[in-house]
């Protein structure tokens, strides 16, 4: 593989994660480079207006993850998406854009195009500068997926600055949870014998294109008759047309979930923005319901109070996933499941865009395999279609 200049001076790096802002808004720039540069382990190299000025900056600073606004003047970011990926191929762009369904359809694309992430903006900079979840998001991710890239380049990892000065360890050092979990072995438990009635799937950043490759690869290999839940941490608006673009590819009826639905085999339920997704049972049929409870791990829609409802409504017979996603949320969900006697299988760290999620669950040991991202739908359908 030939890497760039820019990625080799980057791959020998340390310090602060090096972040470059991209909006056509010189306030949102501000408020975003403030939020980001509050934190020690982050640093705004670059502020840029428009998507080709941010192409040309690849060649002026070293930029490890981007946040990338999708309406600009003179390049828009779906347009400087591919420019700034073809310079810098390991480079982790997050998409930051309102929540209309216009700007959605275009985060899915972006995101199918290679994007790592995407991020609901709020529609005034006076909610952008008041809102918690939203300085949260934007920091949380940009470290997480900074991390991930320096973990997969081999490179120094960011740690809080001490006395002002950045305090810097080799990954293998890093006193962090993600550190202590590639330290530790992984220990799988036997998967369940029983036919899975129920199909769980939990994922988060780089979600969006891993449930693509896995409903498509499932769909080459013949369609389970179990119904398939899943919940990708995603804002209102984005997750319906998540769900659209899932049906296209799965070729089976796909929608986001409406509370009181009763669950049907053969179909793929989609956890809505801003509602935990449950199953209960009411008589002899299994419903779906949603409810606005406190987020959990940070989000909601969460995995975790999927995984404990399936657990509970299905015993055994449940075979639940967990994606690619920052964080840990799953992992107690997934443990439940595992004492239920069901069975869990993660996403690999190599094919994760980032190991938080899957890596919790494999660390609490309630996984029965730990696969690349290609080998997955393969264990689906074959767990589905024990005699």
């Amino acid at each position: 593989m030939t890497i760039t200049t820019s990625e080799a001076t980057s791959h020998t790096l340390g310090g602060p994660i090096r972040v470059m802002v991209v909006d056509d808004s010189a306030v949102v720039r501000g408020l975003e480079t403030r939020m980001l540069e509050e934190d020690p382990a982050i640093q705004v190299v670059a502020s840029v207006g428009n998507g080709q000025m941010a192409v040309q900056a690849l060649d002026r600073h070293d930029i490890e993850v981007v946040i990338l606004d999708i309406e600009m003047p003179v390049m828009d970011g779906l347009t400087a998406l591919p420019e700034l990926l073809r310079k810098s191929p390991n480079l982790k762009v997050i998409m930051a854009s309102t929540l209309t369904l216009r700007n959605a359809e275009v985060t899915l694309k972006a995101l199918q195009m290679g994007a790592s992430e995407c991020l609901a903006k709020p529609t005034t900079s006076r909610e952008i500068s008041g809102g918690t979840d939203f300085r949260h998001d934007l920091v949380e991710k940009v470290k997480a997926l900074g991390g991930a890239r320096r973990r997969a380049l081999g490179r120094a990892a960011p740690t809080a600055r001490a006395g002002g000065a950045v305090v810097e360890r080799k990954v293998g050092a890093l006193p962090s949870l993600m550190a202590q979990r590639a330290q530790q072995p992984i220990s799988l438990r036997p998967a369940a014998e029983e036919r899975p009635d129920i199909i769980a799937i939990g994922s988060s950043t780089g979600g969006p294109q891993a449930l693509f490759t896995v409903f498509g690869d499932m769909r080459k290999g013949g369609w389970p008759s179990q119904p398939i839940v899943v919940t990708q941490h995603m804002p209102a608006t984005f997750t319906t047309i998540l769900a659209g673009h899932i049906e296209r590819v799965a070729g089976v009826p796909t929608a986001e979930a409406k509370d009181g639905d009763p669950i049907r085999g053969g179909h793929i339920y989609i956890a809505p923005g801003d509602y935990h997704m449950v199953v209960e049972t009411r008589g002899t049929e299994k419903i779906l319901r949603l409810n606005q409870d406190p987020p959990e791990s940070f989000c909601r829609p969460a995995v975790d109070p999927l995984f404990r409802s399936v657990a509970k409504a299905y015993g055994r017979r449940v075979l639940a996933v967990v994606l690619t996603g920052m964080g840990a949320d799953g992992s107690k969900g997934g443990k439940i499941i595992a004492e239920s006697g069901g069975t869990v299988i993660a996403q690999d760290e190599p094919s994760s865009v980032v190991w938080g999620m899957p890596g919790a669950t494999a660390q609490i040991g309630a996984c029965s395999a730990v696969l690349p991202l290609k080998d997955i739908a393969a264990y689906v359908l074959r767990s589905a279609n024990k005699r």
